[in-house]
């Protein structure tokens, strides 16, 4: 089976592409302390290929990984046109193999080796490398679930009834110049970032979206469309299931389709 080519592009132009458009994105999330490649067939990558999966964003909320360098080259063999973006748990997981990275400072929180520590730890190697570093505002979203990122981050979640204060932390980095936003309820959440804090942020910052944790059916996946994510991210889930990720692709085509947004 042959792999699809797309044009290459820019990840901040692929972000900003969808929130300029109105269009859905997707992007999997790979932890490398748990991905097995062979738990996947051949078919599984040509169908997340055919499908226009989004991006791939590679890390782990536990930060010591060592062999990221080696899962994004094989992954460059398995979806070559498919940008690997680092979404880094510590600065040990950084790589110039990927095609960019989130440079995320934990907004939510007042723990300041996740608002600027990590961030200082990283300059190094990033300076001398090739990676397109997105700026991004990173906040823990949910009901109140503890998840491995809240223990790691040793920082609470913003409560989704709490929507002023989420508003306010996302402006906050807006106005620290932040380009992009990743609401993120935490892997393996039972709960996810709410339809009302979506809106209401995306509302408020004008800037591209993402959303991740606890999207475990269609049913939260067309939730968040609904509500203006640009970008929605699987992880847990397809760990769990690889077949799920494909079924959220073919929604995902569905779903842009029905609103008339070509490519």
């Amino acid at each position: 089976m042959q792999i699809k080519q797309r044009r290459s592009k820019k990840v901040s132009e692929i972000l900003n592409d969808l929130s300029l458009s109105s269009k859905r994105g997707v992007a999997w999330l790979i932890d490398p302390d748990e991905f097995d490649f062979e738990k996947l067939e051949e078919e599984f990558f040509w169908q997340a290929s055919q499908a226009e999966l989004d991006l791939i964003f590679i890390g782990g909320s536990q930060g010591l990984t060592t062999g990221v360098d080696e899962l994004i080259s094989a992954l460059q063999q398995k979806l070559p046109s498919i940008p690997k973006v680092i979404f880094p748990g510590s600065e040990l997981q950084i790589s110039d193999q990927a095609d960019a990275l989130l440079f995320l400072s934990l907004l939510s929180g007042r723990n300041p080796e996740y608002l600027i520590g990590q961030q200082v730890k990283a300059v190094e190697k990033l300076r001398s490398s090739q990676l397109e570093i997105l700026s991004t505002a990173y906040l823990l979203v949910n009901d109140g679930d503890i998840c491995s990122v809240h223990r790691k981050s040793e920082t609470f979640p913003l409560l989704n009834q709490d929507i002023d204060q989420i508003v306010n932390t996302a402006l906050a980095g807006k106005y620290l110049g932040m380009r992009h936003f990743y609401l993120d309820a935490g892997s393996g959440s039972d709960s996810t970032v709410s339809p009302e804090v979506i809106k209401a942020v995306k509302s408020a910052v004008n800037r591209p979206l993402i959303i991740g944790g606890g999207l475990d059916s269609l049913e939260k996946v067309q939730r968040c469309f609904d509500a203006d994510a640009d970008l929605i991210v699987i992880g847990n889930q397809a760990q769990k299931n690889p077949d799920f990720l494909i079924e959220v692709l073919d929604y995902k085509r569905f779903y842009n389709a029905a609103l008339h947004i070509d490519e």
